[in-house]
C-alpha cells in the first residue's frame, strides 16, 4: 500500500496523463495522414494540370513535347510517374520518368472528371493516383484520361519519420508534464508539511499549539487539533489537580488515625486492633502515593519526548550500588551512548528505578541492562542473576499489590506502576529467563 499522498497523487496523474496520450495519438496519427493525402493529392493536380498545360492537340491527335517544364517528368526514377489514356483505354503517351515500367491501370470515364485513389500492383507496389479527364474542344464525352502517380513508399516513409517524431514528441512532453506536476505537487503539498513539522514540534514539547497561517481548507483541522490539544493539557492538569487534592485531604485524617493507632499500641489490651488499623493505615498510603505517581508518570496525550538513556542508567546504578554496597553487584551496561528512548524524563526514572531496584534487590552479584535496536521498534531489556520468575507467576506479580518477594517490606505496587507506565507509552512489557539465570524484563517501545 502506497502511504505517501504525493507519490499516490503522482501516480493518479500520470496515469491519466498516459491514457490522455494513448487516446490522443492514433487521432493525430490519423489526422497526420489525412494531412499527408491531402498534400500529395494537391501535389498530383498540380502535376496532371502541368501535363495538360503542355499537350496540344494537332490533326485532332494528342500531341506531348519530348520535354516538359517539370524536371521530374524528365528523369528516370524519379518518383513522379505520368500517363495518358485514350477513350478507348489505351496508353498513348508515357513520361520517361516511367523507365517502362507498366501500371495495371485502366482510366472508368464515369463523369466525375477527376479521381484521386490509391491502386495496388500485382507485384505489390502501391500507388497514388490522381486521373484527370479531358474533353477536346468541341467534344460531348472526354476524349483523353490524364494520370500522375506517386509510390506509396514515399508517403509511407514520411508518415513513419512523422510517427516516430510523434512518439519522441509526445514521451518528452509527458516526461515534462510529469517533473511539473512533481514540482507543483510539491509546492501544493507544502503547507501539509508545514503541518507535519509543526505537530511534530507540538509531540517534542517545543510548541504548545499549531499556528493559524493555513490554508483555509486546513484550518478546520487545525483548529480541531488545537482545541484537543488545549482540552487534553486542561483534562490532564485537572486530573492531577483532583489527586493532589485527594491526597492533601486524606493526609490529616490518616495523621489522625496514625496517632491514634500509636497510642492504642501503648495499651496491651489494644494492641493486636493497633496492628491491624497500622496495617491498613500503610496501605492507605501506599495506595495514594501509587495513584499520585500514575497520575503524574501518564504519557502526555500527543506530547511526545525523548530521553538520552545511559545518563539515566549511570545515575540510578550508582545510587543502588550503594544502598546495595554489601552485594558489590557489578552492572553490565550495553546501551549505546547516544541513544535515547521515546519517554519523558520523570517516568523513565521511575520505571528504570522500579526495575532495577528489584534487580539489585534479588541478584546474587550480577545484573545488566541491554538495548537492541530494530526497524520500527526499540527493546530494553533489565536481567539479573537471581531466582527468577517461576513461569505461572509471571503474570501475576504484575498485578497491583501481588509480590513473590515476601522479605522485603513494601505493598508490591512497584511492578504495577511500571505497567502502567509502559502501557501508556503503547509499548510492551514481558518477562522471562535470562541467560543471566534470574529474570529478564523486556520493554518494546513501537517507534512511529
Amino acid at each position: 500500500m502506497i502511504r505517501s499522498l504525493r507519490v499516490r497523487l503522482m501516480l493518479a496523474a500520470a496515469v491519466l496523463a498516459v491514457l490522455f496520450m494513448l487516446a490522443l495519438l492514433p487521432a493525430l496519427q490519423k489526422a497526420f495522414s489525412l494531412a499527408l493525402q491531402e498534400s500529395i493529392e494537391q501535389r498530383l493536380a498540380s502535376d496532371v494540370t502541368t501535363l495538360i498545360s503542355s499537350a496540344r492537340i494537332e490533326h485532332g491527335q494528342l500531341q506531348m513535347p519530348a520535354l516538359l517544364p517539370d524536371e521530374r517528368y524528365n528523369l528516370p526514377y524519379t518518383g513522379l510517374l505520368g500517363y495518358i489514356f485514350n477513350r478507348e483505354g489505351k496508353l498513348v503517351w508515357r513520361s520517361r520518368a516511367t523507365a517502362d515500367q507498366h501500371i495495371n491501370y485502366q482510366p472508368r470515364y464515369d463523369g466525375r472528371g477527376n479521381e484521386f485513389a490509391r491502386m495496388h500492383q500485382d507485384d505489390g507496389e502501391e500507388f497514388f493516383v490522381y486521373d484527370v479527364e479531358i474533353k477536346l474542344l468541341g467534344g460531348q464525352s472526354a476524349a483523353y484520361s490524364i494520370v500522375a502517380l506517386q509510390p506509396v513508399r514515399e508517403y509511407q516513409q514520411t508518415l513513419d519519420g512523422l510517427r516516430e517524431k510523434l512518439y519522441l514528441g509526445f514521451g518528452a512532453a509527458l516526461l515534462a508534464l510529469l517533473v511539473l506536476l512533481w514540482a507543483g505537487l510539491t509546492w501544493g503539498l507544502r503547507s501539509l508539511r508545514r503541518l507535519s513539522r509543526e505537530l511534530d514540534e507540538v509531540e517534542a514539547g517545543a510548541r504548545d499549539g499549531l499556528s493559524a497561517e493555513h490554508p483555509r481548507e486546513l484550518l478546520r483541522l487545525t483548529g480541531s487539533l488545537n482545541r484537543l490539544l488545549r482540552s487534553e493539557r486542561e483534562q490532564r492538569q485537572r486530573y492531577r489537580d483532583s489527586l493532589g487534592d485527594l491526597a492533601h485531604s486524606l493526609k490529616t485524617p490518616l495523621a489522625v488515625l496514625q496517632g491514634l493507632g500509636e497510642s492504642m499500641q501503648q495499651r496491651v489490651s489494644e494492641r493486636e486492633q493497633a496492628r491491624v488499623l497500622q496495617s491498613q493505615i500503610e496501605r492507605m498510603s501506599q495506595q495514594i502515593d501509587y495513584q499520585l505517581q500514575r497520575a503524574s508518570l501518564r504519557k502526555s496525550g500527543l506530547v511526545r519526548h525523548s530521553v538520552q538513556l545511559l545518563p539515566v542508567l549511570d545515575s540510578l546504578c550508582s545510587t543502588l550500588a550503594k544502598v546495595y554496597r554489601d552485594k558489590r553487584v557489578e552492572v553490565l551496561l550495553e546501551v549505546p551512548a547516544q541513544a535515547q528512548v521515546p519517554m519523558e524524563q520523570g517516568a523513565l526514572l521511575e520505571l528504570l528505578g522500579n526495575l532495577l531496584e528489584n534487580a539489585f534487590r534479588l541478584s546474587l552479584g550480577q545484573v545488566r541492562v541491554s538495548l537492541q535496536e530494530a526497524p520500527g521498534r526499540l527493546t530494553l531489556c533489565i536481567e539479573d542473576d537471581g531466582p527468577g520468575v517461576p513461569a505461572d507467576q509471571r503474570e501475576r506479580i504484575l498485578e497491583r499489590g501481588e509480590r513473590l518477594d515476601r522479605q522485603h517490606p513494601g505493598q508490591g505496587i512497584g511492578l504495577a506502576v511500571v505497567k502502567d507506565i509502559v502501557d501508556s507509552y503503547d509499548a510492551e512489557l514481558s518477562l522471562g529467563d535470562s541467560p543471566l539465570g534470574g529474570a529478564a524484563f523486556r520493554i518494546t517501545f513501537h517507534l512511529d
